[in-house]
């Protein structure tokens, strides 16, 4: 019983972080942190011709696409699609994981605008007050 529960809390270890993980930590050639605030985190990404990433992750971003190209991207289960992108167009990207590739014979560059979600504090209950009239 012992030995299950050890390796079960082993699996989880190295399980959770592939689950999330951050494109700049996993793949630091292509990924550089441009800004970073309480609200937001910007990405340079740059992919030389024909480059490949590894899986990683995105929360909800904004991608400013900074030159023409062709994207195969790979989704976790092995799906995938291609996608083309003009420069200066702008997309809303949902929080994804993915395997991007630069399918064409020329470098490939993107400014992603990365969302942090804000933790809000829990509400606080009114204060009681006392409603009794004095006599």
């Amino acid at each position: 019983m012992r030995r299950v529960l050890l390796l079960t809390l082993f699996v989880l270890a190295v399980a959770v972080p592939v689950l999330a993980q951050d494109a700049v930590k996993v793949d630091p050639k292509h990924y550089k942190v441009e800004f970073e605030n309480r609200s937001v985190r910007v990405l340079r990404v740059k992919y030389g011709p024909h480059e490949k990433s590894v899986m990683h992750s995105h929360p909800n971003s904004v991608a400013i696409f900074q030159s023409d190209g062709r994207v195969k991207f790979t989704y976790p289960g092995g799906k995938s699609e291609e996608r083309d992108m003009k420069a200066g167009q702008a997309m809303w990207t949902p929080a994804t994981r993915h395997l991007p590739e630069n399918l064409t014979d020329n470098d490939m560059e993107v400014i992603l605008v990365e969302m942090k979600t804000r933790r809000r504090p829990a509400a606080k209950k009114p204060a009681e007050t006392n409603t009794a009239t004095r006599q």
